[in-house]
């Protein structure tokens, strides 16, 4: 995934810092197993893969539209005030549909629920904390990663 990341945006540090939000992901889709008293199995494992793309996919948008307001000639404060603000509705809006289509089935108990239960819970909660950390942890990331580099590159 690295690779591909790297091969979109052509800078190792945009990558690492798009794989950094994956074990953030990770962290909040285990979480919610263990409160919820789940274990690790086939069907949470591929929530986890499901979740994995879908954070990667919020900040790819993020931090490609941050890039492309800086290639127009946007400094990097206003273009990452700006790219959050224009970003904000559309990776709310993917995080929702997601999160309120498995709702129910996350929260169900009837009678093969043991198999779509914990794959939907660690979308539904996974998701809904990297969501927050790719609208509000991502930009400023993104803002202070880029600054050093510039700092780096005038020295």
């Amino acid at each position: 995934m690295f690779i591909l990341l790297f091969g979109a945006f052509g800078k190792f540090n945009q990558a690492g810092l798009l794989m950094g939000v994956v074990p953030l992901a990770f962290f909040g889709g285990m979480l919610a197993l263990n409160v919820f008293g789940m274990t690790l199995n086939v069907s949470s494992s591929v929530g986890f893969i499901a979740l994995f793309g879908v954070s990667i996919q919020n900040g790819v948008i993020m931090i490609a539209h941050f890039n492309a307001l800086r290639e127009k000639g946007m400094d990097l404060k206003l273009a990452v005030i700006e790219g959050s603000k224009h970003r904000f509705r559309p990776i709310l809006m993917i995080a929702a549909v997601a999160v309120l289509g498995l709702l129910p089935a996350s929260m169900s108990t009837g009678i093969g629920s043991d198999v779509q239960r914990p794959m939907a819970t660690v979308i539904v909660y996974g998701l809904f904390f990297a969501t927050i950390i790719t609208l509000y942890l991502l930009p400023a990331l993104y803002y202070w990663m880029e600054k050093r580099l510039g700092e780096k590159k005038s020295e």
